[in-house]
């Protein structure tokens, strides 16, 4: 397969076989002219189209020659995977040499529509443009088939279709789907293909119910006497190198579209009646299709690396040559040794019709310290926080009748739900919650719905999914996930066990939301393959009882980890292996931050985790290199300097990284004395790139993890950097210039040391620029972390000390994952085509994470390929296989579960918004540094127009004037708009170009949770706290004062307001403050005696401050970096800190939040 798609954003214009990171997107291609490509042959859904016909502006990424990309594809088969390690002087990863940027050079925006953009004011700063750039299209314009750039879709197969039939979608079978019975049902009404043809949409006058025709009947089981599919052993995973697809390639088919939209329904809602499968060939033919064409042109796989997935499909997570159930049956094992899974059911109760488990079984409750978490975060787990109700269910497995009361909940047409509730922004002002936004709770049946995954750890943009692409385009809203895969969890089932059941066609692991067609045989929910049972998984030893596999753990858990058996390894599973490399130039001993360093890993070194394997070295470096002997049986540690940088070498290879067991006192020593090694030192240089092929070189045998600090542009040896930045343009409100990396050294290391399992975290502590856009290359391609700490210095800012301090200890005693893999797979019709985070993409769909920490987030976007018309419900899976710190394999699995809609309004009542405006920036971020920040900008607000335009268009029944959304989108205009005013896109305000690049790596790496208080920071007052509704945690009152808009309107000169920005947090004291307050919780007479560099609250000991320190204690617990406080008073010089984060006032260079408002309507109303 092509990677021009791939490349675009890579920077590496044609043909480059390194692909990862921001985001891979093969959707960003050329359309065929005069071809439309969709489900019913509709032109695709272009969010980068402009809002009048202009030619085609730029893309989210750059464009390159016209190649079809599948959105997921396997492996190809490849040569044999070597032993490890590589052979010497064997090449460590083959590629063409990095080109420069695309040829291509995105045309600039359109120009703006003439006439004015709002209601002239005085001094009103003018409105943002509304250009070619924007994330959909006009809706009100209609759609050329010109080369576009496409959104929510996949590009189509090119070529001959395959053989392989599209299996039937019945039975839809899962916790509460049937397989069972046979019905009779009358003729199907004729079917119209007006609905989805290229016609205008209906008149906005249409009832918004009325066009959402009757919920489609559920599929019965096949009919007595028909037989099921039958699948060759071909569908078996076999032994070597090559691997069977991941998901078998169907057929593009376009089934009829359905009746015209009609009058309202009257009466009840109609009877869902079970429908007969659809006839035809079977399922597969014996030969499983042709694999596709690798992401990377078959040259970016390291073919001398020691891939750990046998036959390429989850890394180790796919056996070589092994069955379930047909290796060694040996007893299963169910363990308990993790703090994981919130949501699990208390003891005594059960999912569904499964028996609870026994309390050796049970999960535990977390630690006695923990605290509950914050309610932005508490918030999206409180639709799980419920125990399941028992129900029953047949023998033979629940039945349609069962299901379709349930089913028939789902549907919105009744009455309008609180999600759909139409709110004027414009008139309602007080829109923002008291309490934390919570995630929306999808339209599923209870008992499914009680089992579901998390939404702290699995999430989608959309609650509900549509059933065709086509729908989805008129929604005018992204589609994609968030996940959190590797995150701390208070509960967690693990199990061990020799057979590790899954999907023998497109390998999925078995899940709550499988059907159990009968005891032996169940239905994989997102291919739809029939299963055998194994004999093994027949038992199951929580309740010793043969013959009930649907009462399994893994069967009742939507986040499970397995123990994975030998057969799952290639290798003895790696050490953990630490490498240290540490600036030690004038420059850095200036900051003193080595003497905190190294006290802490003295204060952590017995809690680093690992086994009695564990391994650690240090490499030092200024204009040299210098390298540290730890063998065991010397006095102390000797320094081994090695100046040639042009050439670096290991002085003596096997005694630089050492067993930390048998050397800890070395280590210690050496740790002791480093700080005044370097004390005097008056080398200016900083030899960085030299010091990291070192450390690949020490690494490379075993993989482990490089931490790197660094104070300064490295401006020596490989990988030297010049300054680019121009202070005098930190503020411009025009383009912001190099964002994008100066050289691709950076990333082709990271790439090599993704090969060899290494990944490298990076520590930079610098008042200067530091060119964090070249140098962060180093840690996103290798699925590293970055940590930036702007003007640190130990005596001049000690908030950034202690913050310093704190990350380093979560740093050193955080779990951590080496040598992993993870795989997003999702139901038959869908596909995932860009992914966001700090990875390397090793096929199409394959995230190589040579370390993964319970700190980092990812973001996908996907397309919907087929029509999902036969389905009440669609999966997403992530299974990530890793090695953990006890030399443990062990695989982690989500399953999400979410219901499948044929109308806008059910839609748009299930759209988060918090995940849509997380999906968004991080697309923003794509785009600000492959097209520009302007472009970013403007399609941010196109996002914002195009939904509520869409929404009032196609959903509102009754036209009103004003600016209307949906409930559920109220905040949509607020995030967005903070979303300009973020640092990352924000203009016209001074801004240090390491500082907008960081925030932007944040944007793409952390959590959803904790990226939207780095967007909407969270307001509150502190200065009148009761104990009135607070919480009760370990013998402390935690206060919960409520949420107020980030608005001056909200302040008052006579009280405290604590703002939690993310990473920073602000306590800011009015001139007027209540002398009580001051007195009992800062320990002043009043406002003017507060100290300006105040970092901490005095431990007083009074009601009111133990009160204001619990709370604080409280919201930073509940993150894992440590955000400093900054206590400000009203005429500090950090006042404007705090100010700018005041997102609903006017500034000099962006719009109110009411202006904001105004500026939407106009456009929607054009």
């Amino acid at each position: 397969m092509s990677t021009a798609g791939f490349n675009s954003q890579n920077g590496t214009g044609t043909g480059q076989t390194y692909v990862n990171g921001p985001s891979q997107n093969p959707i960003g291609l050329q359309q065929l002219p005069g071809v439309s490509y969709g489900i019913t042959h509709q032109p695709i859904y272009n969010p980068m189209q402009s809002k009048a016909p202009a030619p085609p502006g730029p893309g989210l990424y750059p464009s390159g020659p016209y190649q079809p990309i599948p959105p997921t594809s396997s492996y190809q088969p490849g040569p044999p995977i070597p032993s490890y390690p590589v052979p010497s002087g064997q090449a460590l990863l083959t590629r063409p040499p990095m080109g420069g940027p695309p040829p291509h050079t995105p045309p600039q925006s359109a120009s703006p529509s003439p006439g004015p953009r709002m209601p002239p004011a005085q001094a009103t700063p003018p409105p943002p443009i509304v250009s070619s750039s924007s994330y959909y299209p006009n809706p009100q314009q209609p759609q050329t088939v010109a080369p576009t750039w496409m959104y929510n879709t996949a590009p189509p197969l090119i070529g001959p279709s395959t053989s392989l039939t599209t299996p039937s979608n019945c039975p839809m079978g899962n916790h509460v789907t049937p397989a069972a019975s046979t019905a009779t049902l009358p003729p199907p009404p004729p079917m119209s293909s007006a609905v989805y043809s290229s016609v205008p949409p209906p008149p906005p006058s249409s009832a918004v119910y009325s066009s959402v025709p009757p919920p489609p009947p559920l599929c019965a089981t096949q009919p007595t006497g028909t037989s099921m599919p039958t699948i060759s052993n071909q569908g078996f995973t076999q032994k070597g190198p090559a691997p069977p697809p991941m998901n078998p390639i169907a057929p593009h088919a376009y089934p009829p579209s359905r009746a015209p939209y009609g009058p309202p329904p009257t009466g009840p809602p109609p009877t869902m009646k079970p429908t007969l499968p659809p006839t035809g060939p079977p399922m597969a033919s014996a030969t499983p299709p042709p694999p596709k064409a690798d992401a990377q042109g078959g040259g970016a796989v390291n073919s001398t690396l020691p891939l750990m997935e046998p036959d390429l499909q989850e890394g180790d997570i796919e056996c070589p040559g092994t069955v379930a159930g047909n290796g060694p049956q040996a007893p299963n094992n169910y363990n308990h040794v993790e703090n994981k899974m919130a949501g699990m059911s208390p003891a005594g109760q059960h999912f569904g019709h499964y028996p609870s488990l026994p309390p050796g079984y049970h999960n535990t409750a977390a630690p006695h310290n923990s605290s509950p978490m914050h309610p932005a975060m508490q918030a999206t787990t409180q639709p799980y926080s419920h125990a399941p109700q028992p129900y029953q269910q047949s023998p033979g497995g629940p039945g349609p009748a069962q299901l379709s009361p349930s089913m028939a909940a789902m549907s919105l047409q009744s009455s309008t739900p609180e999600a759909l509730r139409v709110v004027n922004l414009l008139q309602d002002r007080n829109l923002l919650p008291p309490t934390p936004v919570s995630a929306p709770t999808p339209c599923l049946p209870q008992d499914l719905q009680k089992i579901n995954c998390s939404p702290e750890v699995f999430r989608c943009t959309l609650t509900s999914i549509p059933q065709t692409q086509s729908l989805l385009n008129k929604a005018k809203l992204p589609l994609g996930l968030l996940l959190h895969p590797f995150k701390d969890l208070s509960q967690l089932p693990v199990v061990t066990s020799s057979t590790i059941v899954r999907c023998r066609s497109c390998r999925t692991y078995i899940n709550p939301f499988v059907s159990f067609l009968d005891q032996r045989r169940w239905k994989c929910n997102l291919c739809y393959r029939v299963n055998d049972v194994p004999e093994e998984f027949m038992y199951n030893p929580v309740s010793r009882s043969y013959g009930e596999p649907h009462k399994r753990p893994e069967v009742q858990n939507a986040t499970m980890e397995f123990i994975a058996p030998s057969e799952y390894m290639l290798r003895p599973p790696q050490p953990a292996v630490y490498l240290f490399v540490i600036d030690v130039s004038h420059n850095a001993v200036e900051t003193g931050y080595l003497d905190v360093f190294c006290q802490s890993l003295l204060d952590n070194i017995n809690s680093l985790p690992g086994d009695s394997r564990t391994k650690i070295g240090f490499i030092t470096f200024d204009s040299t290199i210098h390298f540290y002997n730890l063998q065991e049986g010397l006095s102390q540690p000797q320094m081994l300097i090695v100046s040639d940088i042009e050439d670096i070498f290991l002085p003596t290879p096997d005694s630089l990284l050492v067993n930390l067991n048998e050397c800890k006192e070395l280590v210690q020593d050496l740790l002791r004395s480093l700080p005044g090694l370097f004390q005097k030192t008056m080398e200016t240089q900083s030899a960085l790139g030299s010091a990291l092929q070192a450390a690949f070189k020490l690494l490379s045998p075993t993989g482990g993890r490089m931490s790197v600090f660094q104070t300064q542009l490295p401006n020596l040896g490989a990988g030297a950097l010049q300054s680019r930045e121009d202070p005098n343009q930190r503020a411009s409100a025009k383009d912001i210039q190099h964002l994008a990396p100066a050289t691709d050294f950076y990333k082709k290391l990271a790439l090599d040391c993704s090969g060899q399992q290494v990944a490298v975290d990076l520590f930079l502590l610098s008042s200067q620029y530091c060119d964090l856009a070249s140098l962060g290359c180093i840690s996103r391609y290798s699925s590293g972390s970055i940590y930036y700490y702007p003007s640190y210095h130990h005596q001049h800012n000690s908030a950034q000390v202690e913050c310093f301090q704190k990350d380093l200890k979560r740093y050193f005693t955080r779990k951590i994952g080496f040598e992993a893999v993870m795989r997003i797979r999702c139901t038959k019709g869908l596909s995932i085509y860009t992914f966001h985070g700090n990875f390397f993409v090793r096929s199409t769909d394959l995230l190589s994470l040579p370390n993964v920490n319970p700190d980092a987030g990812f973001a996908v976007q996907m397309a919907i390929d087929e029509n999902l018309d036969n389905m009440q419900v669609v999966s997403f899976q992530a299974a990530l296989l890793y090695t953990s710190s006890k030399g443990e394999r062990r695989i982690r699995v989500h399953t999400l579960c979410l219901p499948v809609v044929s109308s806008l309004a059910d839609i748009f009542a299930g759209a988060d918004v918090q995940a849509i405006t997380g999906l968004l920036a991080c697309m923003a971020v794509d785009r600000s540094v492959t097209a520009s920040l302007s472009d970013a900008r403007d399609a941010l607000t196109n996002a914002a127009i195009d939904s509520l335009s869409s929404y009032r268009q196609s959903v509102l029944t009754i036209q009103q004037p004003g600016l209307l959304s949906p409930a559920c989108l109220r905040l949509f205009p607020l995030y967005i708009l903070a979303l300009l005013k973020q640092k990352s896109f924000r203009t016209g305000t001074s801004t240090r170009l390491d500082d907008r690049v960081f925030t932007m790596c944040q944007l793409k790496y952390q959590p959803l949770a904790y990226a939207m208080l780095m967007i909407h920071p969270s307001l509150y007052r502190v200065d009148d706290l009761t104990d009135e509704g607070a919480l009760n945690i370990n013998e402390r009152t935690i206060p919960q004062p409520r949420l107020l808009q980030l608005s001056v309107e909200k302040l008052s000169r006579e009280g405290a307001f604590l703002m939690d920005a993310g990473t920073e947090m602000y306590l800011w004291i009015g001139r007027n403050c209540n002398p009580n307050f001051l007195n009992q919780v800062l320990g002043v007479p009043n406002s003017s005696a507060v100290p300006d560099n105040l970092f901490t609250l005095p431990e007083l000991d009074t009601a009111e401050s133990q009160r204001t320190r619990a709370f604080i204690g409280w919201l930073r617990d509940q993150r894992p970096f440590f955000p400093s406080l900054h206590v400000i008073r009203d005429d500090s010089q950090r006042k404007v800190c705090f100010m700018q984060n005041m997102i609903e006032d006017r500034t000099e260079s962006a719009l109110s939040y009411y202006e904001f408002l105004l500026h939407l309507q106009q456009q929607i109303s054009k």
